[in-house]
């Protein structure tokens, strides 16, 4: 699963990578955690340009009785996002990216669990693949999202089983197109980001704790020989 990630990236890269129609007005956020509020790309009405958008992390399917519901769907998997009933629905029509710089995972070790920082080989900003929903209630409108999960490469393997679909900048228009009904072609989107274009690296507790939200969250633990790359 991903349940935690970081975006502190510059906005006027972000508006460049991901094609919006204006640069959005962000500040750094080193350790976003589900239920939170996340940014979120969508094509507009003529899929020339995009807009970003914040939607809550959890999503919420349209005909659910409770919204509370999201707080369990955080992730997708990418084996069954087109059949299970929560995701099929957004999967159709209502794909979108979500903007990252890094995110964490965590290995057992005894008793403990060590977090670790995974980004880019060069730092750079990516995607990952995402989905939303629109959910209408007594309480008003609640636009949610979820993020894709499918197996891990070789640098995530010894991690966890599972990773985040990281979408390579060529498939960001696919994967945006709601016209695109492919299964073939949407598979090849989810498949795991090549492991030579990554690094991961221990980080200290401090990112336990979703209330730390502050660059100290993904500083390498260089006491056991972290190499951040």
């Amino acid at each position: 699963m991903c349940g935690r990630f970081s975006l502190a990236a510059d906005p006027p890269t972000l508006t460049d990578l991901f094609l919006l129609n204006e640069t959005p007005a962000l500040s750094p956020r080193y350790n976003i955690a589900p239920t939170q509020t996340v940014a979120v790309v969508r094509p507009m009405d003529n899929q020339a340009t995009r807009r970003l958008n914040l939607l809550h992390w959890g999503l919420i399917p349209s005909w659910a009785k409770d919204p509370r519901i999201g707080a369990r769907m955080i992730n997708a998997r990418a084996e069954t996002v087109a059949e299970k009933p929560a995701f099929r629905s957004a999967f159709r029509r209502k794909r979108c990216l979500v903007p990252a710089d890094g995110f964490y995972e965590w290995v057992r070790s005894g008793s403990k669990k060590q977090p670790y920082h995974i980004r880019m080989r060069d730092g750079a900003p990516f995607a990952f693949a995402g989905l939303w929903e629109r959910w209408e209630g007594p309480e008003g409108t609640i636009e949610s999202c979820t993020l894709v999960t499918t197996e891990p490469n070789d640098l995530l393997r010894p991690l966890h089983h599972r990773m985040p679909v990281i979408l390579a900048p060529d498939r960001y228009a696919v994967w945006l197109d709601p016209d695109c009904r492919s299964p073939e072609l949407l598979q090849t989107c989810m498949a795991p980001y090549p492991p030579e274009n990554m690094v991961a690296y221990p980080v200290g507790l401090r990112v336990n704790n979703p209330r730390n939200d502050d660059p100290g969250c993904r500083d390498p633990r260089e006491e056991i020989g972290a190499n951040p790359g």
